[in-house]
């Protein structure tokens, strides 16, 4: 049986007694004429005495967030999608039977209010409220005002409450909606073409990263939620699709931390008869684009660094970052014993599946370069062996035409000149198969589908892979990504303990 708190036994009680007036508790449709905001903003410059001028008078409606009663005249906030704006509620205006249904009123419930625009003698935009209307009996209490939820635990878990509490919170969730809006008109204006692809697939593919499995009843066939986007974009550029992009969800079975959630939103892009440096210039101009149209400033605060994101964008190979703070030159050709003596030199461990001469250039790359990339820097430059979609470099085979882009020491993009030679792809496939047999459960599978895809022949492209909810943190200056999701993966309470 489930036990009540005084507060919300008294609510209830509140709620039978509204009944009895024949009134529903829990509302109906109500039609509103203004917003909070956009009201205190047009009378905000108008003189208290000039009001007697006007009578203006608007509907609204929202969730009361503070009462101060009076007797016969009492003062109440309520708070809308826009913001607060309060409410002046008097005996003499909406007669006794109206102002007792307002003085039943709790903190959390839903009213709407049509009256007549003042200002008050302290200057605060007010509206004097002539017919009150309860929509909706908040049943539980909401947190003291000046303190909200303070168990962060609790803040991503109940989301819905930290909305109604905090402001920051809401203004996030409203900047991720203008953000993601203002990408899908960048690149429409590009003359890319937004689509959809399969969630479920029966191959991992697409990147390196541990799959959640599921089973399909009806086949009796085990599938994976996709944990990339970009081999059905590839087959669409044969199709002849040449400049496409999406926005969708993926899945990833790994740990969770500040910077990484098992779900989550990724884009990616491909643009037929591009190539990297194509990607390094969409990528500076999108994240410009957000810059100015959406948070109206190029310089952000995130982790305690001032990041600029004013260009040109620094461009540096990866060996090359190595070299700069090492002085190892890995662009030079070595031996894997060569290698292998190096990093034992400087305390890295490699593992039996990273036996490779470009794996432990990733690994000092990890190690001495990654976390002091803080202004936008795109790397270029990565070893094969850690590139398995990724066209060769024409000019050194051990590397490929990849990039990465880093802020502020963390990842935030993953581009290539798309490898489109159906023969090298196979090859690398199976290399990846027999990584997987070595132990890593990240490795790719053979798509034979895709191979023969690539046999029809795919154009030169560059493509792009972002992290949306990393960028989102970025421009809402968030320093986790639970912040800018609004249902994070969270672990179940114990309700036992």
């Amino acid at each position: 049986m489930r036990e009540y708190s005084e507060q919300e036994l008294v609510r209830r009680e509140k709620l039978n007694k509204i009944k009895e007036l024949g009134i529903d508790p829990f509302g109906h449709e109500f039609k509103r004429t203004g917003y909070a905001l956009d009201i205190k903003n047009k009378y905000q410059d108008i003189e208290h005495d000039q009001f007697e001028n006007i009578n203006d008078e608007v509907t609204v409606a929202g969730r009361i967030m503070f009462i101060r009663k009076m007797g016969k005249a009492s003062f109440f906030t309520i708070k809308d999608k826009t913001g607060s704006i309060q409410i002046y509620i008097s005996i003499n205006d909406i007669g006794e039977e109206a102002y007792n249904l307002f003085k039943s009123a709790d903190i959390g419930d839903i009213v709407g209010v049509h009256g007549k625009v003042m200002k008050t003698k302290t200057g605060e935009v007010t509206i004097k409220c002539l017919e009150y209307t309860h929509l909706v009996k908040a049943l539980k209490p909401l947190p003291e005002k000046f303190h909200g939820l303070t168990d962060i635990e609790e803040r991503y878990r109940r989301r819905y409450v930290d909305l109604i509490m905090n402001d920051e919170s809401r203004k996030v969730a409203n900047l991720r909606s203008k953000i993601i809006r203002c990408i899908q008109n960048f690149m429409d204006n590009q003359g890319f073409i937004e689509v959809e692809t399969p969630v479920l697939t029966t191959l991992l593919t697409g990147a390196s990263a541990r799959p959640f499995v599921t089973h399909h009843n009806t086949q009796n066939l085990d599938m994976y939620l996709r944990i990339a986007l970009e081999l059905p974009l590839k087959r669409l550029l044969v199709g002849g699709m040449e400049a496409v992009y999406e926005i969708g969800r993926v899945f990833r079975n790994e740990g969770m931390d500040p910077k990484h959630n098992p779900e989550f939103t990724l884009m990616e892009a491909y643009l037929a008869y591009s190539d990297l440096e194509g990607m390094m210039d969409l990528t500076e101009n999108m994240f410009q684009t957000i810059a100015k149209n959406v948070t109206n400033k190029m310089v952000y605060n995130w982790y305690g660094n001032e990041i600029n994101l004013e260009g040109p964008w620094k461009r540096i190979s990866m060996v090359d970052s190595i070299k700069e703070i090492t002085n190892i030159d890995f662009s030079k050709q070595m031996s894997l014993d060569e290698a292998l003596k190096l990093a034992k030199e400087h305390d890295i461990e490699v593992q039996e599946h990273e036996q490779t001469v470009g794996h432990i250039i990733n690994l000092f790359f990890e190690k001495y370069v990654e976390e002091t990339l803080i202004q936008p820097t795109f790397l270029y430059g990565h070893p094969i062996e850690i590139s398995p979609l990724t066209k060769k470099n024409p000019d050194d085979p051990r590397f490929v035409d990849r990039f990465e882009l880093f802020i502020g020491g963390k990842e935030f993009a993953n581009a290539y000149t798309e490898l489109n030679d159906p023969i090298d792809q196979l090859e690398r496939f199976e290399e990846q198969l027999r990584e997987k047999d070595l132990g890593n459960d990240e490795a790719n599978d053979i798509d034979m589908d895709f191979i023969e895809a690539l046999e029809y022949g795919m154009p030169p492209a560059g493509g792009i892979g972002y992290g949306i909810d990393r960028l989102c943190m970025l421009f809402t200056e968030s320093e986790s990504i639970r912040d800018v999701i609004l249902f994070p993966t969270m672990k179940p309470i114990d309700k036992d303990n």
